[in-house]
């Protein structure tokens, strides 16, 4: 094929995603110089489409980044008033009480927000300061350049032949080059795997661990409704089948945040997180409080849960890898936004500094530098064990041990288990089925509980359907050959968006269909396949979900 002529456009960095990351970036980069070109690029069909997280917030990055953030009118609103943890029984509860826990636990000043409404209110400041915003573009390749170094991306490409080829209707996209390129797309986003496996990042740290998080919003009875209440909850319906837990946030309006997640290392294929989450609604403190109301969206996303060990090198020549590119979640928190705000932060001061010194296209090491020593560190660093004691010991053991280890980090600033590895991938902890035993989970009730893809259809996804799929089968004859016989083809069950099934139709062989139009860009596919057969890459622009107030 000839080689693709494209226009290129030049700025002095190019951002990839208008989530709070990538956006911080921007704002504190036109805050530094007015004069910098600044670029973000979001693959949503507008900014906070895509975004999708509990969300209880922190504002200590907002408090850095825009210190008058409330006379600027941020949709910070819902102080939280009221902590609660439970640990559930099928039919019964204890609560846990708060003294006992850390401080960095405490919930008090923090907010219940919808991260998507703090991302678009987030890009009307960065566009009042010139920064230039373009939805519906989404990069699908990177652009190096002479040493290889990164120096932009291609976005923008459109109408693509069903096999990925260049057709007569198809628009090649352009090149946005810059001095500095910045990865801000969230969990196992395709460009920063593409960088972290080029220049081998993960090496010398430990492999990044995920969890799955489903989320539904809900309007309930005003009678059960209390205005910045949050829960946690963990134990059932998990059980010893897989770590994870639940969170119900009271927002304002009669609304309620009802989220599930489930840690991806879980052993057993027959796990099904999805009905794990709808089972759980049916818990007797979660149905008395939704019954009579009515659920408005769903959503789901993976999680980055390997914290301060797994973090890879993030930056490399010409790139910086933001937010959860990297992964800078506290897990026992349950909070990642605050760091991915700071490291937006940092990476702006270094690249600026580097253009002010007549740099481009190295490495940022002073963006590395302060993520791993300032305030994102020293945030993860404290709970470093929380998540591989509760992989390798189970939930009560990590419960007492967790505790105890972020107590003496707390107080003495170290631990006494040092700091403890993950081991496997999760793809790699997946178990063969006959290990297990097939788990049976009761029929959606259509009222508390609902089948996926009558719960996609309140995503608002959609996908193009002439396009190539953007879920790239390495072997597409491996779901049928190795993973059905060996894994029970988990694929069926981990997605929680019905993207993925097998079907066995009389005298016929099985097939493996894809149904990516489903797809709401979870990327737990690419992560726990136990084939490793799966790659996510970008659909074109302003595909996918579409999300109001997530």
């Amino acid at each position: 094929m000839a080689e693709i002529e494209r226009e290129a456009m030049e700025y002095d960095v190019v951002i990839v995603g208008a989530g709070p990351a990538g956006l911080s970036a921007a704002i504190r980069l036109k805050q530094l110089d007015a004069d910098l070109n600044v670029v973000v690029l979001e693959k949503g069909s507008e900014v906070g489409a895509h975004i999708l997280s509990g969300a209880v917030l922190d504002p200590c990055g907002l408090d850095a980044l825009i210190p008058d953030w409330k006379e600027k009118g941020a949709p910070l609103t819902v102080p939280v008033k009221e902590d609660n943890f439970y640990m559930l029984g099928e039919a019964g509860h204890i609560r846990i009480p708060n003294w006992p826990m850390p401080g960095l636990m405490d919930n008090h000043g923090n907010y219940i927000v919808s991260m998507g409404n703090v991302c678009r209110w987030m890009a009307e400041q960065a566009e009042e300061l010139g920064v230039e915003i373009f939805p519906g573009m989404a990069c699908s390749e990177l652009v190096y350049g002479d040493n290889g170094e990164v120096k932009g991306v291609v976005a923008g490409v459109f109408g693509l032949e069903p096999d990925g080829s260049y057709g007569p209707g198809t628009e090649p996209g352009m090149e946005l080059h810059g001095k500095y390129v910045f990865l801000g797309e969230g969990v196992r986003g395709s460009l920063a795997k593409e960088v972290i496996e080029k220049y081998d990042l993960q090496k010398g740290h430990e492999p990044q661990k995920f969890g799955v998080g489903m989320k539904e919003i809900w309007e309930i009875d005003p009678a059960k409704h209390k205005e910045g209440t949050v829960t946690h909850t963990m134990g059932w319906p998990l059980g010893s089948n897989a770590g994870g837990g639940s969170f119900i946030y009271h927002l304002d309006n009669n609304q309620v945040y009802v989220g599930f997640v489930v840690h991806l290392n879980y052993k057993n294929p027959h796990l099904f997180p999805y009905m794990e989450f709808q089972r759980f609604k049916h818990h007797p403190i979660v149905a008395e409080l939704l019954e009579g109301g009515k659920r408005v969206a769903y959503g789901a996303r993976a999680i980055s849960e390997g914290g301060y060990q797994s973090m890879p090198k993030m930056v490399a020549p010409g790139v910086a890898l933001l937010g959860c590119s990297v992964g800078m979640v506290n897990v026992p928190r349950i909070k990642g936004n605050h760091n991915a705000m700071l490291s937006g932060k940092a990476a702006a001061e270094a690249a600026y500094a580097a253009i002010q010194s007549d740099r481009a296209g190295d490495e940022l090491g002073d963006y590395e530098t302060e993520v791993r020593t300032g305030p994102i560190g020293q945030d993860l660093k404290k709970v470093r064990n929380v998540k591989p004691m509760w992989s390798k010991w189970g939930l009560t053991a990590s419960l007492a041990l967790g505790g105890l280890d972020m107590w003496t980090n707390q107080l003495f600033g170290g631990s006494l288990f040092g700091t403890l590895g993950h081991g496997k991938t999760d793809a790699e902890a997946t178990e063969e089925a006959s290990k297990h035993k097939p788990i049976d989970y009761p029929k959606p009730d259509g009222k508390l509980s609902f089948d996926r893809l009558t719960n996609v259809s309140f995503s608002m996804t959609n996908h193009e359907e002439s396009q190539p799929a953007h879920l790239r089968l390495a072997d597409p004859n491996l779901p049928i050959s190795v993973n059905l016989p060996k894994y029970a083809e988990p694929a069926q069950r981990y997605c929680p968006a019905g993207v993925y099934e097998v079907v066995t139709e009389e005298g016929k062989d099985p097939r493996f269909v894809v149904n990516f139009q489903n797809c709401v860009h979870c990327k737990t596919c690419d992560i726990k396949d136990p084939s490793k057969n799966i790659t996510w890459v970008t659909p074109q622009g302003g595909d996918g979900p579409n999300y109001p107030n997530m």
